[in-house]
């Protein structure tokens, strides 16, 4: 089952933020890095079930590798501050070919 590399930022006054770099406009929320990651495992799933890409193809594009984003410069700097995760993606779900 694919992985999606998340982002997980925490602000003192707010909770914790979740976002993908692979799949833009998605991100969720939670009080508790426990919560934040349930929720995070849940939005992928909602945002799967209607996504199309900006090429009219359906579903996710595969996950990038920790690597790739590594050799993205907005990725590097999204991801000041934040701790990295990975979040499975639902066995309900499918990732584009």
């Amino acid at each position: 089952m694919p992985h999606y590399i998340a982002l997980i930022h925490k602000d003192s006054d707010s909770c914790y933020g979740v976002s993908f770099p692979d799949i833009p406009g998605v991100f969720t929320a939670g009080d508790t890095v426990d919560e934040a990651m349930q929720q995070a495992r849940e939005v992928l799933q909602f945002a799967a079930e209607d996504w199309t890409n900006p090429n009219g193809s359906l579903g996710f594009k595969a996950p990038s590798t920790i690597d790739e984003l590594r050799n993205n410069p907005e990725f590097l700097e999204d991801a000041k501050d934040a701790v990295v995760a990975f979040v499975e993606y639902p066995a309900r779900a499918h990732a584009a070919e």
